[in-house]
């Protein structure tokens, strides 16, 4: 199998999503293994794909974009929409989903206030439910 992963690439890619910027070293002593062999283990994830980028994550509450919402959405206007969201900056995600709607869309505001304004702009595309997060429980989970 190409994509074969071991249980240390397992662990070494658990450590890299739990803090993107531990060090070769940090990771060697995790696994129990040198850090040139680490290095060409993370180069063989990345050269795969299996690992496809490194992110930093923000504090959005910090930010003044703690409210987030999740927006339903049906329209017939798929590049239009799509298009808008890119420009959109409440905009963070935006699914295709199968349903009665067709979009998903994950929307960061800093109030209430603004999350009606941004809702005003969609109006265009069609119609839409709104369900506003009151905590986030998991996010970001750490899949391995």
């Amino acid at each position: 199998m190409d994509n074969y992963m071991d249980d240390i690439d397992k662990k070494i890619m658990s450590l890299l999503q739990y803090n993107a910027r531990i060090s070769i070293a940090q990771i060697s002593k995790e696994v129990a293994m040198s850090q040139p062999s680490v290095k060409e283990r993370i180069i063989k994830l990345e050269e795969k794909n299996i690992i496809s980028g490194y992110i930093t994550t923000f504090n959005l509450r910090e930010l003044n974009r703690g409210t987030t919402t999740f927006v339903l959405l049906k329209t017939e206007h798929c590049q239009e929409l799509t298009d808008f969201c890119r420009e959109a900056i409440e905009v963070t995600d935006l699914f295709r989903i199968s349903g009665e709607y067709n979009y998903l869309i994950k929307v960061q505001t800093e109030s209430i206030e603004e999350l009606a304004e941004f809702q005003d702009s969609l109006i265009k595309f069609g119609p839409s439910k709104s369900h506003i997060s009151l905590k986030n429980i998991l996010e970001n989970r750490v899949l391995l």
